[in-house]
């Protein structure tokens, strides 16, 4: 059966090509790999490819090396700064989240001038002036961007670090589509990237309607933060709609933002 099989392939292989045939194959045979690759059928001959010990242990191996160590340090920042963020979306699920912050610190990693490749890391990469700048422009949300959805000036006062919002209309927010109500949530995190401890310093909620007719808001943290680490102003938005008396949170597209309005 298998020599039937077989001589369907056109199997031109140097390293690796693509299975033609009627039936293609997955796993090896006769010294050939056969597997998918993106959703082809692929063939190569067997070994020559990445092994722990080969890795580990060639010469030629030393970038492939440095970078797994560098990816890994990024993971683990990430991991800690989404579970601190995590106040701010709660039970949403962002496409993507994951990986885009990880673009974001490995960035920010490369910033660091003092260690070598495969030392690198992102606590040197935020003392860098750029680094607290790539935290401030970082798009978190896209699909809800909290600068558009609130088109107005934000001001943080010393030694309080209340946050302020002069000149505010109802009017002007991008409420998100059959939402009746929006949540403002403003913290300030103090995030030590060198040993990945933090600490959440959080004003209480400001729930607003439609209606709402003020003009300026302001968000209070309930406590300050100690000097744990870089102390990041950050804003969430939320949307919630009214039914029958009772308001619930709304998880589509677009529903949740996060900004992070100044790093010190």
């Amino acid at each position: 059966m298998y020599i039937a099989v077989l001589q369907v392939f056109n199997l031109n292989i140097g390293v690796m090509a693509q299975q033609t045939g009627i039936i293609p194959l997955v796993g090896t045979l006769n010294g050939i790999n056969f597997y998918y690759l993106n959703g082809k059928p692929i063939a190569r001959k067997a070994g020559g490819g990445f092994t722990r010990k080969r890795i580990k242990t060639k010469a030629s191996m030393e970038r492939v090396r440095e970078n797994a160590s560098e990816f890994g340090h990024c993971s683990a920042v990430n991991k800690a700064f989404r579970s601190a963020l995590n106040p701010f979306y709660k039970g949403y699920t962002f496409t993507h989240f994951h990986s885009r912050l990880m673009g974001l610190f490995t960035r920010i990693k490369a910033l660091d001038t003092t260690h070598k490749r495969g030392e690198r890391l992102v606590a040197n990469g935020i003392g860098q002036a750029h680094g607290l700048q790539l935290l401030e422009q970082f798009s978190y949300t896209p699909a809800c961007d909290v600068r558009q959805v609130l088109p107005f000036e934000f001001r943080v006062s010393d030694p309080d670090l209340a946050l302020s919002i002069a000149d505010f209309d109802i009017a002007q927010v991008g409420f998100a589509d059959g939402a009746t109500h929006m949540a403002l949530t403003y913290g300030v995190l103090d995030f030590d990237f060198n040993h990945l401890n933090y600490a959440l310093h959080l004003a209480p909620p400001l729930v607003l309607d439609r209606s709402y007719a003020g003009a300026t808001l302001t968000l209070e943290p309930a406590t300050l933060p100690s000097g744990l680490g870089t102390a990041l102003y950050v804003l969430g938005v939320r949307f919630y709609q009214e039914v029958d008396g009772a308001l619930y949170v709304l998880n589509a597209k677009g529903s949740v933002g996060i900004a992070v309005l100044k790093c010190l």
